[in-house]
């Protein structure tokens, strides 16, 4: 796990963040149903999507998962401490110049982006006397993010000496509009990625994403790589989400009032009471990851209890009119993320992608975690 301050303690804490580790062991085992004879493996980068890439590769080691993607060598060598021998662990990114050693110590798998991450990863091999070292190459179908390039995988596909000491253990891609099933770049690097990869070596192919294993079977070649379908982000957006929620989030109540008629509420008194109100601050902000720009909602009892005014690094002010009189005291917990308000809704409402809500939540709550 990654060098955090501690996880406070349900007291200490100002906001409670659930995840439900019994659920996303049930949606890799759709995706894993879904993707057929394909091996599913898991994306755990920048700590599992926030939500500790130690916890949710154990608890889908246990799943059965034996192959699992992280960006960063530091991620890799952090997730081996944990995972211990024998799964595969993917370096995305590539391993940066001086890395190669300690990546090749602890069995890491660099993904080649380039012929000079192809050959770094080589030359390290050959240093140590290493033989068949496993590698992976990364060709640019048409994202035009990571990836060797059309030019480079032709001349890497001419030099004999390209693989030696390696073993070319995948070839993948990465899809830049799987959420759009209708695209034509899907079909259009699909193509182009079964031509480049065939110039190469033989070796098992991935090219599927979360939205990509429900482009179907032409998709899922050897291998998969789900992540934020993982973590209960819905896949296939516009449509009813498959996957089961797994993350909740409970804040605290810090104080109650009543406002007169007219009275400024928070920065810039961006609200004003119509009337008198009830109001409660509760200990959440965007020093918490929550999004400045969302002004959504939170529930206690199933009524809906609108924000008022701007949201502050460390509060933000909930209308409980809709409330009987005393329900709320200082302590009682308000739901921001659950059944009413899921990840993709909070998203949606702060004009970003449930990815981005996900990987910034902070530290500062206390993480309970279920059905591990």
């Amino acid at each position: 796990m990654p060098d955090y301050p501690e996880t406070p303690s349900a007291v200490e804490a100002g906001a409670i963040l659930t995840i439900d580790l019994g659920a996303v062991r049930e949606n890799y085992r759709q995706l894993r149903s879904r993707s057929g004879p394909a091996e599913c493996a898991a994306v755990v980068k920048s700590d599992g999507y926030g939500l500790s890439a130690a916890t949710i590769a154990s608890a889908l080691r246990r799943e059965g998962c034996r192959t699992f993607f992280v960006a960063h060598a530091s991620e890799g060598l952090s997730l081996r401490r944990t995972l211990g021998a024998g799964p595969a662990i993917y370096i995305l990114n590539g391993v940066h110049p001086g890395a190669e050693e300690s990546c090749m110590a602890a069995d890491l798998i660099a993904v080649a982006n380039s012929a000079p991450q192809l050959a770094a990863w080589k030359e390290a091999a050959q240093r140590h006397g290493k033989q068949n070292v496993p590698v992976a190459v990364q060709i640019d179908s048409g994202m035009s993010r990571l990836g060797i390039s059309p030019d480079e995988v032709d001349e890497i596909a001419a030099d004999t000496s390209a693989f030696e000491g390696l073993d070319l253990c995948l070839v993948l891609s990465h899809l830049a509009c799987a959420d759009e099933p209708s695209n034509p770049s899907n079909e259009a690097q699909r193509q182009t990625f079964d031509r480049l990869r065939r110039l190469l070596p033989p070796a098992p192919a991935s090219l599927a994403n979360s939205s990509g294993i429900y482009l179907g079977e032409p998709y899922h070649l050897d291998l998969v790589r789900p992540g934020a379908a993982l973590y209960g982000i819905n896949p296939t957006p516009g449509r009813v989400n498959p996957m089961l929620p797994v993350v909740g989030l409970q804040a605290k109540v810090i104080q109650t009032r009543r406002v007169d008629s007219d009275s400024g509420v928070g920065y810039g008194h961006a609200f004003r009471a119509a009337g008198p109100l009830d109001i409660a601050t509760i200990a959440l902000g965007y020093g918490d990851g929550w999004p400045r720009r969302a002004a959504a909602a939170a529930w206690v009892d199933g009524k809906v209890l609108p924000f008022v005014g701007r949201v502050s690094m460390d509060s933000i002010v909930i209308d409980i009119s809709a409330l009987s009189p005393h329900r709320l005291r200082p302590g009682d917990l308000v739901d921001l993320i659950g059944p009413r308000q899921t990840v993709d809704d909070l998203a949606s409402c702060a004009q970003t992608i449930g990815y981005e809500i996900l990987t910034g939540l902070g530290w500062r709550f206390h993480r309970r975690y279920l059905g591990g």
